[in-house]
């Protein structure tokens, strides 16, 4: 990997960071070196003291393999770019803040509040990225050996941190920082920090030109309803309609990691993947090791993906290390102790015995496979996979057809056990979950092996790629569907006052919506897939770690969207149509309701929402109108209240003090 003769950077005259703007996407910048006497340490970080001491440390340990890799001949550079998720520390704050803060589910409390009220306390609980939870870092590594060198060798890496999981931005970013910072050293920081401080505010869901040097990154970033609010989503981007159709271009990413190597990664597994969808459905834990942390990257972002749209609430870490603060909880845990709900990406085998009590373990890649290769960061957003010096050795696609050999191999690995990619290792799967949901073997008929030829191997796993993350979407898609009812926003019906509140979304039961979908069914592409109990898979999925932060999610979108309905139903109503024919208790009705309203929209106006002033002055004229054929008694009774009285006259509005 080098930088292209054709990159070109601007003079030192010319930079000037932004840091404000920088942080819109990125934490900073470190470059690590590899010391064999002192260990991992820090040599640069930019911009300073964006990190704690801990927070350094812990950075260190994930930004270098666990070994160093032997695939290659001495004398020579060898490079690969992985990334890893730990845990911020020193923002105590929001340490244990739960996956998704919005409306609460089956609460009195929320059922009685206006829906004006809701919105504005969902607005009230959104993160900002300042405040997350997570560092997400994203890793060029460079081992140079050379025996004139100390010891043989060095190693240094440069590293993106940011709160954002945008693999698409940093992977190809990575792909031009890397070898600029081994070309010129630490000016590369300031370059790189100069051109992505001037980069627009990222739009999740959005297809984005981002100038970097003479080059443009053209990038997918993944949609906001997959975000963790702690990323610093603004909730109107939550509350953006999501197209209820399947997209028609596979460019569109539906969830986090949409350009994760799914057939290449899980090519000698593929029969595998059903199952796979399920345990990260309803949120079981998973041990997957690789022979290196490309591989084991590719293969944690690769399972994340796979059940887009679906918000992935549970812990995943795409590259997990022994330093981590969290490994020493996982390696205490007592004898029966549920382990939690988690995605571990691992390389260091001493993780088969300490995390023993993990029910499910996934092995994938092939030590043969020269990392150099980079299946976690050569590809474009679009998924595909750029040709390189070396091309493709992946095994022959095998879809585990049964035949005796194959049968007493699946036997041998299963009475062995994990502990058997100790003496060597294989690709393979330790779970004794019984899937509910058959391989399609449409789908897999579908998938095209190319054989060997390199040029052609990467055209065909686009293709096989968006075959299979096309069905999974569909799959998950159409599992989700019967929960469609109790996040569907009601518009007011023609003639009907749009002054009145809209009835509230239906209170949602978990025994009486098992109850109501047993007799219904699940539809029938879910039962030509799904074997005769289908419906403990969705109890299993409401009790797992994945459903309340999704549902409660897409129960503030509806609530959202249907508080913005009616609120432009209100902009075009004629409150003289609907004066003419009320009785007098139904104008007192409508008064006290647009008066809710309008105070709501001046408590709005403090937010400098967009329209929030064109909207109370409308209200306010309906109000004064309304009030203007009230009894001259229940005027004059109105008329005592100053605040009431100040809006329905025709001088200010009431200001904020006095509100």
């Amino acid at each position: 990997m080098s930088r292209s003769a054709s990159f070109l950077v601007r003079s030192e005259a010319d930079l000037k960071v932004d840091e404000k703007s920088l942080q819109q996407w990125v934490v900073g910048f470190c470059i690590i070196r590899f010391d064999l006497e002192q260990g991992q340490l820090i040599e640069e970080c930019y911009p300073a003291g964006c990190l704690t001491h801990n927070e350094e440390l812990e950075v260190a340990f994930s930004s270098f393999p666990d070994s160093v890799s032997q695939n290659h001949n001495r004398s020579s550079i060898h490079d690969c770019i992985f990334f890893f998720r730990v845990r911020r520390q020193g923002n105590p704050q929001v340490a244990h803040l739960p996956s998704s803060e919005i409306v609460e589910v089956n609460k009195t409390q929320a059922s009685q509040m206006t829906a004006s009220d809701k919105v504005l306390k969902q607005r009230s609980k959104i993160q900002t990225g300042a405040n997350s939870r997570y560092l997400y870092g994203f890793v060029f590594n460079r081992q140079r050996h050379d025996e004139r060198l100390k010891r043989g060798g060095e190693q240094k890496s440069v590293v993106i941190l940011s709160h954002n999981p945008f693999s698409s931005v940093f992977r190809p970013l990575l792909q031009i920082m890397g070898p600029l910072y081994f070309d010129i050293g630490k000016k590369a920081l300031n370059f790189i920090a100069s051109y992505v401080s001037m980069w627009p505010v990222p739009v999740p869901g959005q297809l984005m030109e981002l100038p970097i040097g003479n080059a443009t990154l053209k990038v997918n970033l993944p949609p906001a309803h997959c975000m963790p609010l702690d990323c610093g989503v603004l909730f109107e981007e939550l509350a953006s309609p999501i197209a209820p159709f399947l997209p028609s271009s596979q460019s569109v990413p539906q969830g986090l990691f949409h350009d994760a190597d799914l057939f290449g990664t899980f090519r000698g597994l593929l029969m595998q993947l059903w199952k796979l969808w399920e345990l990260l459905l309803i949120g079981e834990p998973i041990l997957i090791i690789a022979p290196t942390p490309p591989q084991c990257c590719e293969a944690v972002a690769g399972l994340v993906s796979l059940v887009a749209p679906l918000l992935c609430s549970i812990d995943f870490r795409p590259y997990f290390t022994i330093h981590d603060p969290d490994f020493a909880h996982l390696n205490s845990l007592q004898e029966g102790a549920a382990f939690p709900p988690m995605i571990l990406g691992v390389t260091n085998l001493f993780f088969l015995k300490s995390l023993r009590r993990i029910p499910h373990v996934l092995s994938v890649g092939n030590p043969v496979m020269n990392a150099a290769r980079l299946p976690f960061s050569a590809r474009a957003s679009t998924g595909r996979i750029p040709a390189g010096p070396e091309g493709l050795s992946l095994p022959n696609l095998s879809l585990n057809r049964f035949t005796p050999s194959n049968f007493l191999n699946a036997m041998k690995l299963r009475r062995d056990g994990p502990l058997c990619l100790m003496t060597e290792h294989k690709e393979a799967f330790w779970s004794s979950y019984a899937p509910i949901t058959k391989p399609d073997t449409s789908i897999l008929n579908r998938l095209i092996d190319a054989g060997m030829s390199p040029r052609v191997e990467e055209s065909m796993s686009v293709v096989n790629n968006d075959i299979l993350r096309r069905h999974f979407l569909e799959l998950t898609t159409n599992f989700l569907a019967p929960f469609g009812p109790y996040y569907r926003p009601t518009t007011p019906s023609e003639g009907s006052s749009p002054y009145v509140d809209p009835p509230p979304l239906p209170t949602f039961n978990a025994e009486d919506f098992l109850s109501s979908l047993s007799a219904r069914g699940p539809g029938k592409f879910l039962l030509k897939r799904m074997k005769s109990n289908w419906l403990d898979l969705y109890r299993r999925f409401l009790k797992g770690h994945n459903f309340l932060p999704w549902f409660q999610r897409k129960r503030a979108v509806a609530e959202q969207e249907q508080y913005r309905m009616w609120r432009q139903a209100r902009m075009r109503a004629d409150i003289q149509h609907f004066i003419a024919r009320m009785s007098e208790l139904e104008i007192v009705d409508t008064f006290n309701a647009i008066e809710r309203h309008l105070l709501g929209e001046l408590q709005q106006s403090t937010t400098l929402e967009a329209g929030s002033d064109a909207t109370s002055s409308k209200l306010r004229e309906d109000l004064q109108a309304v009030f203007h054929v009230l009894p001259k008694d229940m005027q004059q009774l109105m008329l005592m209240n100053p605040e009431r009285a100040a809006l329905v006259r025709d001088d200010e509005l009431p200001s904020k003090s006095t509100r």
